[in-house]
């Protein structure tokens, strides 16, 4: 059960820190568009567009490393005085209530939209725009996906808590 855990993590360890790159690329490619406006008088849509779908794959692929790191949102007044075991019983009843079906949930919606949208290898609507939405569409049910395998980490690790085998929350 640990390896798996540690699997999962590493998994999201991975995608998480690679995609943190994204965000000094789009804040590069944001002042590129600034330069190039209002100093040159030249815009092209794919390179706005490119800042767009960076943001998107931030946060879309972000969010199971997000989860990994402990760093969600939740009431943390309460949860901190806890106990371990305490803890590992609402990160367990979480993973299972709230965070499982709402993946499921994610997926199912979202796949015949985005299966829609690789079937016609839509692009964009404006001319000149990045031709590759379908692959943006994408990043909707994969990102369920990554945040349903964190889950899963979650609730193995809760499992090995409650069974009385202490284990770090995350590796910062």
């Amino acid at each position: 059960m640990q390896t798996i855990v540690e699997t999962i993590d590493r998994i999201n360890d991975v995608i998480g820190r690679g995609i943190a790159w994204l965000t000094l690329v789009m804040v590069l490619v944001t002042f590129l568009i600034v330069v190039l406006r209002y100093t040159f008088s030249i815009g092209w849509i794919a390179m706005q567009e490119s800042v767009i779908y960076l943001h998107a794959l931030v946060f879309m692929l972000g969010a199971a490393y997000t989860l990994k790191q402990n760093a969600h949102v939740r009431v943390d007044i309460f949860y901190e005085k806890m106990s371990a075991r305490t803890k590992a019983w609402f990160d367990l009843s979480g993973v299972l209530l709230l965070l499982a079906p709402f993946c499921l949930f994610i997926i199912i919606i979202s796949w015949n939209y985005v299966g829609l949208s690789w079937s016609l290898l839509e692009g964009s609507r404006d001319a000149g725009g990045l031709p590759a939405v379908f692959l943006l569409k994408t990043t909707i049910p994969v990102m369920a996906g990554l945040l349903m395998l964190q889950g899963i980490a979650q609730a193995l690790r809760s499992i090995l808590v409650l069974r009385g085998r202490e284990f770090p929350t995350s590796d910062t």
